[in-house]
């Protein structure tokens, strides 16, 4: 690709942002949660958003429907000889959670400090409308083949993207897939994620007594289940945090730059709290299991009275590193669990569907290609990073195309706040994410 190329390119992509942030402000303020509970109608009003944006952008364009929520492709075709790149990305986003935690409406986009503010900004519509930039900078024809999935239910477990993918599979067929689901490694510097964790999951119920008894009459004698929930899911750790569950995979990651001060300050770590684990900050994030309780469910402490709980119930949720089984660490983790029950409570365990970890294929045409137009756009060097989060359908891609060079990367940063209330993008950073996807797709052309 000449300087020339480049330079009009990135003029191009820096003339399209007025409206490729009104596209994202657009998509923001659809409310298009995917949980379930929740109203589909937002959905379905954001995929024909999307779809009407993508045809916009010069790509055939239709609407995927089934008992799931729906899914938007898109089709330009390869000019002769030129490879095809699929673009995916995620329309649905999480329920915002408590409105006060927010400083600003949800689904209301608020710029702040060179950052747009809004639930999805980032986890995915970011990704959304970098794919739609991309197009666009070529005026709806790239000089290569282009497919576009965007997804209506990343965030509630693509239980209907295998299907849809196999509906279209003639045409989504690739050469590589750009995964716009993924973050960098801080702001200024970008990242292609390499490495995911998997993650299995159970919930497990222990019960003590028929029915709920007075804690003065009986306490002392019989425990509660709630008292022997806590020593069990305490069990799960040992004293240094480390997960005490025997016979896990545990891996090894690169260091590269990461301080425990700037861990602290992403995730708003509380002053006194203390690192978990041990070993290298990457190794725990990336490439050992972790063990988290998601929830419980016990009497509230509004509706607490003196009487000895009968039952109670946990989610436990374990992110397990690349080369372990998901099958046979969620074994393990039952296991563990029906071994540490305390003073004989009645337990029953439901394990729950697993995502299994993924390592991508480095080194192909499309990788360099993709490492070298981060590298130009951002002017920084391109890192390969892990990541502790699960993108179960990674297999599903890997399988149905076997000669794609499968590329996760993303427009957030660790400053992101995804799935937490103040979820915001960096402008800049969003930029920087159109133009590199527009310039792979310019190196990926045949001479």
């Amino acid at each position: 690709m000449t300087i020339a190329s480049a330079a009009s390119l990135r003029q191009r992509v820096h003339d399209l942002m007025p409206g490729v942030r009104a596209d994202l402000e657009r998509l923001v303020r659809v409310p298009s949660v995917s949980a379930a509970g929740h109203d589909k109608a937002p959905l379905v009003r954001s995929a024909e958003t999307v779809a009407e944006l993508l045809r916009g952008a010069g790509a055939e364009t239709k609407i995927l429907t089934s008992d799931g929520h729906p899914a938007v492709v898109g089709y330009v075709t390869a000019p002769p000889g030129a490879p095809t790149v699929l673009l995916y990305a995620h329309h649905d986003v999480q329920p915002p959670g408590p409105a006060d935690e927010w400083s600003a409406a949800p689904f209301e986009p608020t710029l702040r400090g060179g950052r747009l503010y809004g639930r999805g900004v980032e986890d995915d519509k970011a990704g959304v409308v970098a794919h739609l930039a991309a197009l666009r900078a070529f005026d709806g024809k790239p000089p290569v083949g282009v497919a576009v999935f965007i997804e209506g239910e990343e965030e509630a477990g693509s239980e209907n993207l295998r299907a849809y993918l196999e509906r279209e599979k003639a045409r989504l067929d690739c050469d590589a897939v750009v995964v716009a689901d993924g973050g960098n490694w801080r702001t200024g510097e970008p990242a292609l994620t390499t490495t995911l964790r998997g993650v299995v999951s159970c919930i497990v119920e222990l019960r003590v007594l028929d029915k709920a008894v007075h804690s003065g009459q009986f306490g002392g004698t019989f425990p509660d289940a709630l008292t022997a929930l806590v020593r069990l899911l305490a069990s799960l750790h040992d004293d240094d945090g480390d997960v005490a569950i025997p016979g896990l995979v545990r891996g090894t990651a690169p260091a590269l730059d990461l301080t425990e001060d700037e861990l602290r300050r992403q995730a708003g770590v509380r002053k006194g709290v203390r690192q978990i684990g041990r070993d290298g900050l990457t190794d725990r994030l990336w490439m050992r299991p972790s063990v988290s309780v998601l929830a419980i469910d016990a009497p509230p402490v509004r509706e607490a009275i003196n009487q000895l709980v009968p039952v109670a119930r946990a989610k436990v949720s374990m992110r397990i590193p690349p080369g372990q089984d998901g099958r046979k660490a969620l074994d393990a983790l039952v296991s563990h669990l029906q071994a540490n029950v305390p003073w004989g409570a009645e337990a029953s365990i439901t394990r729950q569907p697993a995502g299994e970890p993924f390592v991508t294929k480095t080194g192909g045409r499309a990788y360099r290609a993709m490492r070298d137009a981060l590298t130009e756009s951002w002017g920084h060097e391109a890192v390969e990073i892990g990541a502790g989060g699960t993108i179960p359908f990674l297999f599903d891609l890997a399988e149905l195309f076997p000669r794609a060079e499968i590329m996760v990367t993303g427009v957030g940063d660790p400053e992101g706040g995804a799935h937490g209330p103040d979820e915001s993008v960096d402008l800049r950073e969003l930029e920087r994410a159109c133009l590199a996807e527009a310039l792979f797709l310019a190196k990926l052309a045949p001479a």
